[in-house]
């Protein structure tokens, strides 16, 4: 852009001159046919009008457009070339063309006066991934890292390779004095890279890898491997030392030559194995040393580091397979005889139970019969006590009532006498004569009820003599009915006179 900008510049700058060339052998020319026209007597409206027909008209605007455009041109073609444009997560390395070097971490345009800048990214990704090969992508926004690694074959301390996968982020300085010094030492982010973190990267990956073996990587120590490597890569390489260690095991070793001898085996073997570990070298102050990460010394610091993956060789897969299908079946066969060991306690739980409960089964019915022998006893007892207080009360109640009916019968007979003394004495005072009229009283009703209720014929035929058969008249009846009275008298022989009481 900025090279079509100048060369717009130039071309318009060029037209002005052509134009103003142009302008100026057109003033010739029609200067020197007017003399001519002038000496050959032509007439002067005539000399004008043949020198109009020929001068080209230019409008007076095109010249100054021409500069405008000139000068637009040129100022377009120059921006780029004086300003640029810091974009986020960058810091620029610019040199002016007046030899002054500044860092420029703010984003916006900002000035470098016809000098070279370049960008570096604050945060670098040193990243080994599968799949790919080894890729410089410094200064690229889009890319996936600044730089692609394929996995790292690396050792383990007990000799087995593996293909690792890691990512390491590191953070440049921003402040101008580490950062200049690390733009003069390094010049650009690929040579950083390519010399400095991409070197450091691979050596502490594969120092890591020698402090411990692949049977305690996959045995667990997955995080103490990730741990150790941000370790070294963020403070140094721990400086350390192969050493071979006698190491006795507290298993005791059995031979099964001898069948005869059963569990009682003898010893065999002196259970003592050769181990290689790693010594951290110490200072004076027991502190591990280390070997310096160099990046460190220009104010690089690592943001983030971690192992991704780790793939070991295809014959450790094996006997790791073998291993495990080996612990597995000792964890069966463990599994196994706790089963049958425990098949065996639940047999002889299960007879103690079956013990028990008949046990348990003949003590309730012994403690059942038992008490119900008890309450048979009891209720034996119980009754014959209810029985004894029913007797008891029963006479008591007999005697109560025998008392009751003495009192009774001496109250019934003390009544009767009162009630016959006074009936005596009423008696002996009115010679009973209310007694006799009551009787009187009744008999005569009674006849009179009879009398009025006797049947009577409507029509009687009879005579008056006394010798003829009694027809029922009202004189055989009066006769009848005196006769009676009579009789009732003379059974109730009762004196009508009050006797007078003695004095």
């Amino acid at each position: 852009m900025a090279f079509w900008g100048i060369l717009t510049g130039i071309l318009c700058i060029a037209a002005i001159i052509a134009l103003g060339f142009f302008r100026a052998a057109q003033h010739m020319k029609v200067e020197r046919m007017r003399s001519e026209l002038e000496s050959q007597g032509v007439d002067a409206e005539d000399i004008s009008s043949r020198l109009d027909s020929i001068t080209y008209d230019i409008p007076q605007q095109v010249a100054p457009s021409l500069v405008i455009a000139a000068v637009i041109s040129f100022a377009f073609g120059m921006f780029n070339q004086v300003f640029f444009y810091a974009e986020p997560g960058f810091v620029y390395h610019v040199r002016t063309i007046t030899g002054e070097e500044k860092v420029v971490s703010d984003v916006g345009y900002n000035t470098y006066l016809f000098g070279r800048y370049n960008a570096w990214k604050r945060s670098m990704t040193v990243q080994a991934v599968v799949g790919k090969r080894e890729e410089l992508t410094a200064e690229r926004d889009d890319a996936f890292a600044s730089a692609l690694l394929p996995p790292l074959n690396i050792m383990f301390l007990d000799q087995v390779d593996a293909d690792a996968e890691a990512t390491v982020r590191f953070s440049i300085p921003q402040d101008q004095e580490n950062f200049l010094k690390l733009a003069h030492e390094y010049r650009s982010p690929e040579n950083l890279l390519r010399t400095a973190l991409i070197p450091a990267f691979k050596e502490t990956l594969q120092s890591t890898a020698s402090l411990m073996g692949a049977e305690e990587y996959y045995s667990g120590g997955r995080s103490g491997f990730n741990s150790e490597f941000e370790n070294q890569m963020a403070n140094g390489i721990y400086i350390v030392k192969r050493e071979e260690q006698l190491s006795r095991s507290n298993r005791k070793q059995k031979s099964s030559a001898n069948a005869a001898l059963g569990e009682e085996q003898q010893d065999y073997g002196d259970e003592t194995k050769i181990e290689f570990v790693v010594m951290k070298q110490v200072d004076e102050n027991g502190i591990p040393k280390r070997k310096v990460q160099k990046f460190t010394n220009f104010g690089i610091t690592v943001l983030d580091a971690r192992v991704t993956d780790m793939r070991p060789n295809k014959k450790f897969v094996e006997r790791m397979q073998l291993k495990q299908k080996a612990s597995a079946d000792r964890a069966i066969a463990r599994e196994q005889r706790i089963q049958e060991e425990e098949q065996r306690l639940l047999a002889i739980a299960k007879g103690e139970r079956e013990v028990a409960e008949r046990q348990a089964k003949a003590k309730v019915e012994q403690i059942q019969h038992t008490t119900e022998a008890e309450t048979e006893k009891q209720l034996a007892i119980t009754g014959a006590e209810k029985l004894k207080e029913q007797a008891e009360i029963a006479k008591e109640t007999a005697q109560i009532e025998l008392e009751k009916a003495r009192i009774e019968a001496e109250t019934q007979r003390t009544l009767a006498d009162a009630e016959a003394y006074q009936k005596k004495v009423i008696l002996q005072a009115d010679n009973a004569l209310a007694q006799k009229l009551q009787a009187e009283v009744e008999i005569q009703k009674l006849w009179a009820e009879a009398f009025a209720k006797r049947q009577v014929p409507t029509n009687v035929f009879g005579g008056n003599g006394s010798g003829g058969a009694p027809v029922g008249s009202d004189a055989e009846t009066k006769a009848f009915m005196q006769m009676l009275t009579l009789d009732a008298a003379k059974r109730l022989n009762y004196d009508r006179d009050i006797t007078k009481a003695k004095k």
